[in-house]
């Protein structure tokens, strides 16, 4: 397997408040990442960091083989984000959002028509192809961003939240596009508070706590043991009194 992230002992402050303190991660192809960790632990700061939306105070960050931090528009060409927000133009129909954005990332115009029909007809949207994206249900927002996410076939993959505001059919069906992703060799690192479905395929689970890397999991990653795991994690957190 190819190694195709590696982030060192990443600090970030917000004012004078640490909110990573030293995270390391490394992700190869065919890795299906968890990043686990109570509200305020930091997962959604690490993962901008990853994906080069947000300098670290400290520490290093390589993709696919380049300095991240040095050139973070090499790095972003390797990488596929769904994040909170969907980054949809709402005015521009969901065919002319891809359209736009795989422009961006100079793929051709016959080659981009063929990978937007393609990613269209896998998100299941391509009979709305035509319809505005002001005009999407949360969940097909949802949608429409991972469809954007692949369009330049990234071998890495970091998504926030991806199944906030998807339907049971829809998430079954993401949770089967990831694993056939990580199948092919791609890396995905995924920040969820969910653990159900979203875990379906996770080989590794990477739990934050205050910023820190508190545990790292492996074996038995089913939802009762992950979910006593954060329980225990928040209990730490509890007051005494």
């Amino acid at each position: 397997m190819s190694l195709l992230l590696s982030a060192h002992q990443i600090g970030k402050l917000y004012g004078l408040r640490p909110v990573l303190r030293g995270v390391s991660l490394q992700a190869q192809g065919g890795e299906f990442i968890a990043l686990l960790g109570p509200n305020g632990a930091g997962k959604t700061t690490l993962l901008r960091i990853l994906a080069t939306l947000m300098r670290p105070d400290s520490g290093t960050l390589t993709i696919c083989g380049s300095n991240a931090l040095a050139h973070p528009d090499r790095a972003r060409a390797h990488i596929g984000l769904v994040a909170h927000a969907s980054l949809a133009y709402a005015d521009l129909s969901a065919q002319e959002n891809l359209m736009f954005y795989g422009r961006l990332y100079g793929i051709q115009h016959a080659e981009l028509e063929r990978r937007v029909e393609d990613a269209l007809r896998r998100m299941n949207l391509w009979l709305r192809r035509g319809d505005p994206a002001r005009t999407f249900s949360r969940g097909m927002l949802q949608r429409l961003t991972i469809a954007r996410a692949l369009l330049h076939n990234p071998p890495l993959l970091l998504l926030d939240e991806p199944f906030t505001g998807l339907d049971q059919t829809s998430a079954a069906h993401l949770s089967g596009l990831l694993r056939e992703l990580v199948g092919q060799g791609r890396a995905v690192i995924m920040a969820t508070h969910e653990l159900g479905r979203s875990l379906d395929g996770v080989t590794r689970a990477v739990i934050l706590k205050g910023g820190q890397v508190s545990e790292e999991l492996r074996d038995d990653l089913t939802p009762d043991r992950l979910a006593a795991r954060m329980r225990d994690v928040s209990s730490h957190d509890a007051p005494r009194h």
